[in-house]
């Protein structure tokens, strides 16, 4: 399997990072994922104006960016993956760095570009039979807007939910949902779709905004309002949002089921919405 890293297409195990790498050091560094369905990207742009706006409050200067789009798609040929379901993975850090400091090096450092791509078989039975999910305080930083590469909250809550069993971690911050560990999330509640609104406590996807979308589309009651966390319980319906994933439902949350345990009616709509949108919005 080839990657890109810095200007050069290369077997993966011969792939090295300097380690003064900011990223490595620090974290400092930004990161996108776009599915490619038939070596079409989902939503690619949109992808990579978040994976700019990340870069832009980053302060990461990356004049090949306009590039990425012909590097992906060479990478894609190049690995044999333009008719299959893939992943791309794009990572930007501020760059190689000595000695060490915590303020930004010279401005004309250069950035490390690094983008993979893989096959991705996609959990389709999740999509039938929902996942379970646990509720966390949200203790993350406070711009969870930025698609930053520091993830370990989300990791450790993440792992938190698979040690009890379940797919999600939700985060609750004052009192009330606003995402999950590496989803958007979405309570259904007296019959109305709600999620929190993008603000710097959320990370603004670009599977949510089309679900949104969707639910314009289809005439389904639907705000951007941050569902209460004490109205979880007793919801309708809840369900997740994720480049991966698509739409997953949640049909057990905390260790009670949701409604009769099986994804609902609203969530299935959506998830036959977004198939067809998948066929014909594909780039």
């Amino acid at each position: 399997m080839l990657v890109y890293l810095n200007g050069n297409f290369v077997p993966a195990g011969a792939a090295t990072v300097p380690v003064h790498d900011r990223g490595f050091l620090f974290g400092d560094g930004v990161y996108e994922v776009i599915r490619s369905y038939g070596g079409r990207l989902f939503a690619g742009q949109a992808h990579l104006r978040r994976l700019e706006n990340g870069l832009a409050a980053l302060q990461i200067s990356l004049p090949q960016f306009a590039e990425l789009p012909a590097i992906a798609a060479s990478l894609l040929r190049k690995n044999g993956l333009q008719q299959a379901n893939a992943m791309l993975y794009f990572q930007v850090t501020r760059g190689v760095a000595v000695p060490r400091r915590h303020y930004f090096p010279s401005p004309d450092t250069p950035p490390t570009v690094y983008i993979a791509a893989n096959a991705f078989t996609p959990a389709s039975a999740l999509l039938e039979t929902g996942v379970a999910a646990i509720t966390l305080r949200d203790i993350r930083w406070a711009r969870c807007d930025l698609k930053a590469i520091n993830l370990l909250p989300n990791v450790l809550a993440n792992q938190q939910a698979h040690a009890a069993g379940a797919d999600e971690a939700i985060f609750i911050h004052d009192g009330v949902a606003t995402e999950a560990s590496h989803s958007n999330f979405f309570a259904v509640i007296q019959g109305r779709v709600l999620t929190h609104p993008c603000t710097p406590r959320i990370l603004p996807g670009i599977t949510r905004a089309v679900v949104l979308e969707l639910c314009r589309q289809l005439n389904l009651p639907a705000a951007e309002t941050p569902p209460a966390a004490v109205l979880l319980p007793q919801a309708d319906e809840l369900f997740l949002s994720r480049t991966s994933g698509e739409i997953v439902p949640v049909v057990c949350l905390d260790g009670k089921v949701i409604a009769d345990g099986r994804p609902g009616p609203l969530t299935r709509r959506l998830q036959m919405a977004f198939a067809e949108y998948v066929v014909h919005s594909a780039e």
